[in-house]
């Protein structure tokens, strides 16, 4: 069973699933005359700077440094909407008490201006009191990454007003996954089984009757574990042991892995995704001769892909450092600071604060997943040195921060 759903609603992961189409309908905040209200605010996370860049090729020049945007970076449509819908929101409903479940996107400076207009806070635990003391005339936003069924339900059944700006990339993952549950296909979910994202996608998997079943797997280790069992080499006690978190309740891996389908977060690294539907679909083939009982689809978004892609094409020119911008909990921005810290010297940073001065820098250890301060190169702290910079940014980081590290950089070439 998934922590994120155990925590979630204790006792009732496996209690009888409402269709879908019986839950109210949310609130549209995206009228016309919202959005004519929330253009001007929304506008704080652009760059004329970074506009300016792109206009010239993604390539910035200052006397020696020279500055390489990737194609394609920042801000994705999904994103975009969210932010408008928060925005809107709080405009709608000024006076009430609203509500975010979690963060509307991984990205501490759009939370924080967020914040400072007054939203509160739910966690994604149902068991917290702050859930009991909802009423009626709360407003509560669904973030990007959706919700679980089960937490969909709870607030229904409150009778708040909803207000849902789940990115339209997850609902198709959603629809992917129900309609294996149907078919009696287990979901096999490419996923990081906390993040929100795959908790929501794995209760989805649960089916219209709440019958279906599901596995959350991080790595191609974990593939291979799952592909050894599909092939009849595991061990049943050492595959629940070591899948007990990840699994939907009363998983048996006998019978639930005799047909089975692969989606996954949608923020996910798409090659690692590939390698790990070629493992499943390879131990499918072995013990039965075909791939009839294993249904692949990719559910990679399209706007992580552009970036994925943009960072290879970035990373094929002749440059001294990358620079990774983003949250550090923002998963398809640390997938690509995994990939660049594979070619050369990588700093994944969450604004330019990070750039302490000529010689420092605090940024995200991918290793150790805590702040690190380490050593600029060399050749950026002295403006007689050529120095070559790459920049790309999640899909959840604002134009306007990319340009304060821009900005940043520069000003350290010329202390």
């Amino acid at each position: 069973m998934l922590p994120g759903e155990f925590s979630l609603l204790p006792g009732h992961f496996c209690g009888i699933l409402l269709l879908m189409k019986s839950l109210n309908k949310p609130i549209n905040v995206r009228r016309p005359e919202m959005m004519e209200k929330v253009q001007a605010e929304v506008a704080q996370y652009r760059s004329n700077l970074v506009e300016s860049i792109i206009a010239s090729g993604n390539v910035y020049h200052h006397g020696k440094l020279q500055i390489s945007l990737a194609a394609d970076f920042g801000f994705c449509d999904g994103v975009k909407r969210a932010i408008e819908i928060a925005y809107a929101t709080c405009h709608m409903f000024r006076g009430k008490r609203i509500w975010l479940i979690g963060e509307i996107i991984h990205n501490p400076e759009v939370n924080a201006r967020l914040d400072a207009m007054g939203l509160l806070h739910l966690p994604w635990n149902l068991s917290d009191e702050r859930y009991t003391q909802l009423t009626a005339e709360d407003v509560v936003i669904m973030p990007a990454f959706g919700v679980s069924v089960q937490m969909r339900e709870f607030l229904d059944a409150k009778g708040v007003q909803l207000v849902d700006s789940t990115c339209g990339n997850v609902v198709k993952v959603w629809h992917r996954v129900r309609n294996y549950a149907r078919r009696g296909i287990t979901s096999i979910i490419h996923g990081k089984v906390r993040h929100e994202e795959s908790i929501a996608t794995a209760s989805h998997s649960r089916g219209d009757d709440g019958n279906g079943n599901f596995i959350v797997i991080f790595s191609e280790d974990d593939a291979r574990c799952v592909a050894d069992y599909i092939a009849g080499k595991g061990n049943k006690a050492e595959f629940l042991s070591r899948f007990k978190l990840s699994v939907s309740p009363g998983f048996d891996p006998d019978v639930h892995l005799q047909e089975v389908g692969v989606a996954n977060q949608t923020t996910m690294l798409k090659d690692e995704t590939a390698r790990i539907q070629q493992i499943i679909r390879a131990a499918v083939v072995q013990r039965d001769g075909t791939d009839e009982r294993c249904h692949l689809f990719d559910t990679i978004c399209g706007a992580t892909q552009d970036r994925q892609n943009a960072l290879y094409d970035l990373l094929e020119k002749s440059l001294d450092a990358m620079f990774i911008v983003g949250g550090y909990n923002s998963s398809n921005t640390t997938h690509l600071a995994h990939i660049a810290s594979l070619q050369l010297p990588t700093f994944f940073i969450k604004s330019a604060d990070c750039l302490m001065d000529a010689q420092r820098i605090k940024c995200f250890d991918l290793a150790t997943k805590s702040e690190q301060i380490v050593a600029l190169p060399t050749s950026l702290a002295h403006p007689a040195m050529p120095c070559h910079i790459g920049i790309t940014a999640g899909a959840s980081c604002p134009d306007n921060v990319i340009e304060q590290v821009i900005t940043r950089l520069i000003s350290l070439r010329d202390e």
